[in-house]
């Protein structure tokens, strides 16, 4: 039997080929997944750009884990001028989500700081031979997946807006990036060469900042300063047990990790497996309500700390709520990767759905962080200055017995209720990762519940009680998360991407 080097779980096949690339140059789990960071942002544009932000849950073998934050910055001055911001309608097909864009809805970008914070404290191969696949396949292109076909119809809206979105992405014929279609992006291909010569001074100082600053001096927040002051943040991550499950997730100020910790613990007071047949959707479905509900009470509390939400006292308010209930009855990617020394990464990039503003000669959309309902819920331009932006982001490390699970998902506040099923799958119901990840899920939020294709009449039925409403979709869809999953055992690795997003998982040798 070969030798396995690594394990990859990611949304885009190019990206499981620029992490396999570099495992068979001796790369670890760092190595992967910065070699597939940097692909994603060349070949999933609409989820990952070098104008975003992210995660990294980093567990090595022989060293404590860490979270590295390189998600978004508000920036340093909130001028009075009328701002370039705008809504746009996304169609998914089954519901149209409102995104707010252009220049006035750009964060500063932490993507290219993480990158080099990443590859200086944990990777171990030369940073060129890291960027080598993301650079060919900028220059050369790669071929536009089912998956992307989707979003870029989805999003259209948004990559039609500014004359230099066309350029970059419409053809001539008035297209968006077809199914099947070579895609090629040689100006992303020279800024990622620049950032190998000239290391992330290019980006934060050089001609890239020049260009950033330019294309938001009309309308726009950001400015040399914002760029040069940007700083990675590494935190504790969240740690946590769920029955006999231990998780370490995204902590604090973000959201994300913390909710899903929260809804966890609400779940823990009943036994979730007496449910069979799809009865547990009633108590996931409460579940995720007085999640909601906790997060709306936390964030409208100017005095409240949301790291005091698991705080017993809070915890147990809602935890009886579920307990009578139950007792007698938005654009981002996600890559896991492991390594047969025993380093095990989670990792979640996002650039919201971009600004609809291309950086000039430079390859890449900006953000649109400030225009984020989800992670704006007191309302647009109520931002603090200078401030990192929270999150639904939660790349989560999993630990059931001898085995651990590097996941995450794309899917803004479906996020969350993604996690969530899929460690309640896993830990509740004994099933393998593969099956946890591709069962049908369900996402709650404003009285309203989202259920895929898969569930018996009856189910429904009684989940109507519940809600004010239920929206039937009638297969599986992007729409609830992206979960791609990566397990590490003493003697194997297995890798499996959610369909859902175009997932793709693969086992190096």
């Amino acid at each position: 039997m070969k030798t396995i080097r690594g394990g990859i779980a990611c949304g885009h096949p190019k990206v499981a080929e620029a992490a396999e690339e570099v495992f068979q140059k001796g790369g670890n789990a760092f190595d992967a997944i910065v070699a597939a960071q940097l692909s994603a942002c060349v070949v999933e544009p609409v989820l990952a750009s070098l104008g975003g932000g992210g995660y990294l849950l980093a567990c090595p073998a022989s060293q404590q884990p860490q979270v590295y934050d390189f998600f978004v910055q508000t920036p340093i001055n909130k001028h009075r001028g009328k701002a370039d911001f705008y809504p746009v309608d996304a169609d998914f097909g089954d519901v149209t989500q409102e995104f707010h864009i252009g220049s006035g809805s750009a964060a500063t970008p932490g993507m290219v700081k993480g990158i080099f914070a990443i590859y200086e404290d944990l990777c171990s191969l030369p940073l060129a031979e890291l960027a080598s696949p993301a650079i060919r396949q900028a220059r050369h292109g790669a071929l536009v997946t089912p998956m992307q076909a989707y979003v870029f119809d989805v999003v259209s809206p948004i990559y039609r807006a500014t004359e230099s979105a066309q350029k970059a992405f419409v053809s001539p014929a008035g297209d968006l990036p077809r199914e099947e279609e070579l895609f090629k992006r040689p100006e992303l291909a020279d800024t990622l060469e620049g950032l190998v010569q000239d290391g992330e001074r290019f980006f934060y100082e050089g001609a890239t900042a020049r260009s950033i600053a330019k294309v938001c001096s009309n309308g726009g927040y950001l400015n040399r300063d914002d760029l040069k002051a940007y700083e990675v943040i590494i935190r504790d991550p969240l740690a946590f047990d769920y029955r006999s499950a231990g998780l370490l997730t995204n902590p604090p100020p973000t959201f994300g990790g913390l909710l899903i910790a929260f809804a966890l613990q609400l779940m823990e007071a009943v036994q979730v497996a007496d449910f069979a047949g799809g009865s547990h959707l009633g108590i996931l479905t409460k579940a995720m309500m007085l999640t909601q509900k906790a997060r709306l009470d936390a964030m409208g509390d100017d005095r409240f700390d949301a790291g005091n939400l698991l705080d017993t006292k809070y915890l147990t308010r809602y935890q009886l709520e579920i307990q009578d209930e139950f007792a007698c009855t938005r654009g981002t990617t996600h890559i896991s990767t492991a390594d047969s020394k025993g380093n095990i990464a989670a990792m979640t990039l996002s650039n919201g759905e971009g600004c609809g503003v291309m950086v000039e000669g430079s390859g890449f959309m900006l953000n649109n962080m400030l225009g984020e309902e989800d992670i704006n819920p007191g309302g647009f331009g109520r931002w603090l200055p200078n401030r990192r932006m929270a999150s639904m982001m939660a790349p989560t490390v999993l630990s059931v017995g001898d085995k651990r699970f590097s996941l995450g998902s794309g899917g803004s506040n479906r996020i969350r209720s993604a996690i969530l099923q899929v460690v309640s799958n896993i830990v509740d119901f004994d099933m393998d990762m593969v099956r946890a990840v591709a069962s049908p899920r369900i996402h709650v939020e404003g009285g309203e519940l989202n259920i895929e294709k898969g569930f018996a009449a009856s189910v429904l039925a009684e989940l109507e009680k519940e809600v004010d409403s239920i929206v039937c979709w009638q297969g599986s869809n992007l729409f609830f998360g992206g979960v791609h999953a990566v397990e590490l055992s003493a003697n194997n690795i297995r890798a499996t991407g959610d369909a859902r997003r175009g997932g793709i998982g693969l086992i190096v040798h």
